[in-house]
């Protein structure tokens, strides 16, 4: 009788859970206006530009010039964010070679350049960039808006 069980569970639970993943597959709901709002090709996805954030070269600045510089930094950051541009951005934890991350709405890396062009972190040194572009969903882009509605504090 064990044995007869293990084969109905080796032959029919496969089968169910092949059943369950296409009934699930076949019950998602496209919204094309939600899609074309996102500009998000068939598969849902769209092109970004990641901006990798590296200690620059300027490293012996006085506390109080990093600060400032930091300063407008961040408010470059709600800069992007506020113009729809920033779709992520972040510190990663302390390692050895990446400070932060920006992913931000852009078909190009030269646009990217220009986005983060005024970021007077970047441009007095204190943080080098990396450019990349990326593949990823176009659903990314509400990420800000959701933030918004679960964060107690702002920066």
């Amino acid at each position: 009788m064990g044995k007869i069980l293990r084969f109905t569970q080796l032959i029919v639970l496969p089968i169910l859970g092949a059943g369950l993943l296409q009934a699930q597959s076949t019950t998602s709901v496209y919204d094309s206006t939600l899609a074309k709002k996102l500009k998000a090709d068939d598969y849902g996805m769209k092109k970004y530009v990641m901006v990798f954030l590296k200690t620059g070269t300027a490293t012996h600045l006085s506390k109080a010039k990093s600060d400032s510089l930091f300063a407008g930094h961040m408010a470059n950051i709600s800069r992007l964010a506020d113009a729809g541009k920033l779709v992520v951005a972040g510190p990663f934890f302390k390692n050895d070679k990446y400070r932060g991350i920006f992913i931000l709405n852009a078909t190009s890396v030269e646009e990217a350049r220009e986005l983060v062009a005024i970021d007077p972190a970047i441009n007095s040194d204190l943080l080098a960039v990396e450019f990349l572009l990326w593949y990823g969903s176009a659903a990314l882009s509400e990420t800000l808006q959701i933030h918004k509605r679960i964060e107690k504090k702002s920066h």
